[in-house]
This record gives C-alpha cells, structure tokens and sequence, in this order.
C-alpha cells in the first residue's frame, strides 16, 4: 500500500506533502497501524479531520535524543501513548518473567519500547523540545492517573501525570477531550491554563478557583495506609461517569492532581463518524520486510460495534477506561465497514469478529443511564440482573442477520466475549439460536473464571449454578438446531478470594468436565481494577469484608498446577497442594482421585500396565491435548490476552453422559 495512505512518519514524507512543520506528532510504543482498533490511528484521524497536520513516530528509540527529533518540533503539541497495552503487562508475565516477544512490534519482536514507555517518552520528548506541550493519553495513562498500586515494583506509585511531567492526561476515549485541547492550543492558549475539558486531569498548586470536587486520600496517605488507599479507589470508580461523576481532587506533595468528570458519551452519529474516518486499515509498508504487525490478523477483517461495559468484573479495569455506559455504532455503519472489507483483496469471506468489550451489551442497559448516569450503589447485571436490565437480543441479531447476507460474506462469527449470564435471562431464544446455528465455528468461548462460588463473589461474576444452566441451554439448543458444537470456558487461578480448597474445587470441576486446559490464566494485579485493589489491600472497599490473597508464588504455582493436575510435571506441586489442603483423599487411583501417588513419568513399565487396566473413564479424557495458538486482543485491558501462555484451551470430547457441564466438551486450536 502506498505511504501517501498513512499519517507521516519521516522528513521525506513531510517533503512529498509540503508539510514544513506539523501542528501535532504522536508517539507511541506500537508499531503504526492505521485501524481503528488502535488508539494512535483514531487520534491521528480525528486531528486531521479538524484540519491538523499528524505525524506519528512509532516506537522511537528511546536511548537516543535523534529518534524524538525525527520530524521535528511539533506547532501545537506532542501526543503519547505507550501502545494498546500497558508496557508492562506488554513485558511481563503475571509471574514478572520478561516476554519474548511483543504482538504489536514488527515480525512480533519484543523489546522495542521501554518500561513504563508514557514516562520514558514524556521526559524524551521534553528534553528534546523543552516548550512543547506534552498530553499523555491511551491505556497507561488513563489507568494510571491517580496514585496507584503497582503489582511490579509491590509499591505505590504516584500518578503517571506527575511522573511523565506531561502538561495534561486525556484519560479514556480521547476523541472529545483532544479535539477541544487542540482547539484552545490552536487559539494560542498557554497549556498550563487549560484546565476545564471533560476527560482530562491536570497538576496545580493551588486548589483557589477550584469548586464542586471531591478530595480523596493523598498519595502519602494511600502509600502509609491500605485502608486510605481502598477509601481512595471506592470514591474514584464511583465518580467515573459523565453525567454522576465529580471532580477528583488528590494531592501529591505540595501540589495537587485534578481529575475533570469523563467526557460525554458519544452519541451513535459521532462514533460513526470515528470509524469512517480515512484509515488505511492495515500497518505502514515500511514493516512489511520483517513479517508485518501480528496484531493486525485479529482485527483486519473483525468490526468493532460498541464501546463500554456494564459487566462488572472486578479484574477488568474497562469500566475505568471506558465506563459502564454503552455506547454504539449504527446499523448502516457497521454495514458499510463490512461491505469495504470484502473488497480487500486478501478477503476470504469470513468476519473474525463483530462485537466489543462484551458482544452482546450492544445497547445501553437501562433508560435511567441515559437520563441520570450510572447507578454509584449497585451494578447493572452483579450479583443479579437489575430489574431495570433491558435483556433484549434481537436489535444485535438483526445486524447480525443483515452482514450474513452480504455477497462475498461467507460467514460471520461472534468471538468477543458473550456475557452468558445476560445471554440465558433472555427469555426469546432466538439469538441464542441463531448464534448457534450461524455465527459460532465449532465451539463457544465464555468466561466463567471459577466455579467456587466465594470467589465468584469477588470477581463479580454469577454463580455456578447460572452457569450450569446456561451450559445445559447452550447444549438444549445445538441439539435443536442440528449442532454439535463445544464450550470453551476461561479460567483463572489466584484470584483474591481463591484458597487452596477453591483451587481444588476448580480442578475437580476440570476433571467434571472430562479435558484439560492447555494453558491457564493467572490473575494479573493491573492497574485500575477492583480485584487489584483487594490483592493490596486484603479487603473489598466496597464491603469492608477481609479477603484472602494469595501471594506467595510457591501457592500462585500450586494453584496453577492444580487446574493442570494431570501433567506429570505438575505431580509434585498438585500432591503438596493435596496434602496441605488436607485432601489426600484425591490422590490414588480410584475415580475421584486427581493424581496417582505417584507421577506417570517415573513409574515403571509394570505399574504403567496396571493403571492403564484399572484407569477410570475421567482419566483417560485427560490425555491427548492439542497445542494451541493465541490471536492478540489490544481492546481490553482486563485480561493477559497478549500472550498465548495465558489463554485457556482445550481438548478431547467429554462423555456424554457427564453433566451437563461437562456434555459434548471439545475443543479446537484457539
């Protein structure tokens, strides 16, 4: 594809355009994708459409002063961001082992951003061109706006806006807020005076003309004491909507960060306009020597429908990016996106993907939201559905009926997380239907996490016995539509709230279902999320109840190795688990049993004979696992999806006469 297609990315670009001097440069810790999946590209699009000229300087080196220096001094500003994925999470897996490699880099490489790339870039860029205005926005940024725990370094740090000595943070969906600073930049006002746009937080001394806020705990405070940090986090995620929430006020030292209530919700007219903007919907050609960008595969041919999520889940920190208030695209627009990817020469007529944070919240959940804001005491769909919950499907699924029919569409799958709870409270069966029948590829992906109904609790998820009724729905329906297809569930081990004896009820649950998850996923204490907050603190702050945490790593291990019990490496680790439980009753070699006294590898040919006469239905299902492959998901900063070590998948079909958790269990490559 031609360059001309993209935003600027060097001097010999700017020369074809006959740009002398750019009004904004972005830099960003991805490499450039022009799609609107990515942040940078939306940014960049929105400017340009307001009649900005953008560069972008993708991935700088941040050892060298040169890389920042590329395109030269920026007019209005310099705009940062670390990529679609905090570095961190992008560096580190949730046992702190450095990645190798990195989805949004060329050819997959890791190691071309720095940790903590907002703050590296920010001090960069202001060494580079000292009176440059500097606005860090993206999923760092926003997330890291107050003082916050940081699972890395196991310490409090303060806000990333005074750690970057960025001018403003544009936090959440930055289009509204962007557009205006760019306004006022534009106008000729000094940065450091704007201070009241929707969307942004800022750095004063002195709170004088300031009215209308609320001062949470300082950083001082939140760094001495657990209890000031979970008051903090209670009144900040009940302040993150645009029509309830308040100004948030909270010092650090002498000075103090002021967070402006969220941006407006985008009405539908505004967010088609977002998605029809002039992208090129691929990465730049320069990348295209080292293999292109991974991440793009996901979403070239998938259609993003809908921002926010009412889902509740506490280790998702979307709420606190994107809030809990719906906001979608018309019908006509996703239509037409679809109607443009099918005539990419490399279109094969399948649609990965149309959906969002949670596929099937297409629309806002009640009408109060649209009139007051979100509710502060109470969720829309935990621990129950609200009885104001509009469960309604069929708007979706006539959307979904209307790009099946589109010529050169062969199929169009639904692979972002269906909400099964929301799913069986429908009591119109015709989406669940249909979505069987059309838009799943052999198996269903869902999200239970955990069958212990304790740490439900804290993960903000349904009970078990939801789950097992949509499981034996989901099952009911295939069969009437001539299906036989398979359930996919995540799960995650270590989780607050999850002991040993939880663990072990995981894993019987595992061993329920007849198959063996390939790879597990541990929870991962990211900024922003509830779950994180209580993995600090050891309390829930919005009950006041002490949680258990499990923190050493030797326990994070053992409860990872018990949701793989039957791999012989993981013997040693599953019997001590056994045994500290006090449930050496599942090792042996009768039905209920996990593992046998001792590992499959080092036993002899003898004993190997024996077990295979008198083994159980269950443990032979456990054999005969597929490797699997993962798909980079950059729109969600609420599970380790980068990498595909933290995915769970499955293998071998389950008996048919297990119950209905377990029936017709199998799984393909994910």
């Amino acid at each position: 594809m031609e360059r001309s297609k993209f935003m600027p990315i060097s001097k010999e670009d700017l020369k074809e355009r006959n740009i002398d001097q750019l009004d904004f440069i972005i830099i960003t810790g991805d490499a450039y994708v022009d799609h609107p999946s990515f942040g940078t590209a939306i940014i960049g699009r929105i400017l340009e459409k307001e009649g900005y000229s953008v560069g972008v300087i993708p991935q700088p080196d941040w050892k060298t002063l040169d890389s920042f220096k590329i395109l030269g001094k920026p007019r209005l500003g310099f705009l940062i961001n670390s990529g679609n994925i905090d570095s961190m999470v992008n560096h580190y897996t949730s046992s702190k082992k450095r990645r190798h490699d990195d989805f949004y880099s060329p050819g997959g490489k890791g190691g071309l951003r720095p940790d903590r790339a907002v703050i590296i870039y920010s001090n960069k860029a202001k060494e580079a061109y000292k009176d440059v205005p500097i606005i860090i926005g993206g999923i760092e940024a926003s997330l890291r706006r107050f003082a916050h725990y940081d699972y890395w370094s196991d310490k409090i740090r303060r806000s990333v806006l005074v750690d970057s000595k960025a001018d403003l943070l544009s936090y959440g969906m930055g289009e509204k807020s962007i557009t205006e600073i760019a306004k006022y930049l534009s106008f000729g006002k000094n940065v450091k005076n704007i201070r009241g746009i929707r969307g942004t937080a800022y750095i004063t001394s002195s709170l004088e003309n300031l009215k209308d806020y609320i001062e949470v705990p300082s950083f001082e405070e939140v760094s001495e004491s657990k209890s000031a940090y979970n008051k903090a986090f209670k009144i900040e995620s009940e302040e993150q909507d645009s029509i309830r929430g308040n100004t948030i006020v909270q010092k650090h030292g002498d000075r103090y960060l002021v967070q402006n209530p969220p941006a407006t919700s985008m009405s539908q007219v505004e967010m088609d306009e977002v998605y029809k903007l002039s992208y090129a919907k691929t990465y730049h050609p320069i990348y295209e020597a080292e293999g292109g960008i991974p991440a793009i595969k996901e979403v070239r041919f998938s259609i993003t429908s809908h921002r926010g999520c009412y889902g509740s889940c506490s280790f998702c920190a979307l709420t606190f990016h994107q809030g809990r208030v719906i906001q979608n695209r018309s019908q006509d627009s996703i239509i037409d996106e679809a109607k443009e990817m099918t005539e990419f020469p490399d279109f094969k007529g399948y649609i990965n993907d149309v959906g969002g944070p949670t596929a099937n919240f297409r629309n806002k959940a009640c009408s109060i939201q649209e009139k007051v804001g979100v509710c502060k005491n109470r969720q829309c769909i935990f621990p129950s559905a609200c009885k104001n919950l509009k469960i309604d499907h069929m708007e979706y699924l006539s959307l979904l009926r209307k790009l099946r029919e589109l010529p050169k569409v062969k199929k169009v799958f639904v692979r972002s997380g269906i909400r099964y709870d929301y799913l069986i409270y429908d009591k119109n069966t015709k989406f669940f239907e249909e979505l069987c029948k059309h838009h799943i590829s052999g198996q269903l992906k869902v999200a239970p996490e955990h069958v212990s109904d304790a740490v439900l609790k804290q993960m903000g998820k349904p009970t078990r016995e939801v789950y097992d009724k949509f499981t034996k729905k989901y099952y009911e329906i295939n069969k009437k539509v001539g299906m036989n297809q398979f359930l996919v569930p995540y799960l995650m081990s270590s989780h607050p709230g999850s002991d040993l004896k939880a663990a072990i009820e995981l894993a019987l649950f595992i061993k329920e279902m007849g198959y063996m998850p390939e790879q597990v996923q541990d929870f991962y204490p990211t900024p922003g999320s509830l779950s994180t907050t209580i993995y600090y603190t050891g309390v829930n702050p919005f009950t006041g109840e002490k949680i258990y945490v499990p923190r050493s790593g030797k326990e994070k291990a053992m409860q990872r190795a018990l949701l793989q019990y039957s791999k012989p490496e993981n013997h040693a680790l599953v019997k001590e688990a056994l045994i500290k439980a006090g449930r050496s009753d599942l090792i042996g070699h009768n039905d209920k049993a996990l593992i046998p006294p001792v590992p499959p590898k080092s036993r002899s040919k003898k004993s190997s004979e024996e077990d295979k006469n008198t083994s159980t239905n269950s443990s032979k299902k456990s054999q005969g696992m597929k490797k699997t492959s993962s798909k980079a998901k950059g729109n969600s900063p609420s599970r380790d999806k980068s990498k595909n070590n933290n995915k769970s998948s499955f293998s071998k079909k389950a008996d048919n006469n297990k119950s209905p958790l377990a029936s017709k269990a199998k799984a393909k490559k994910r």
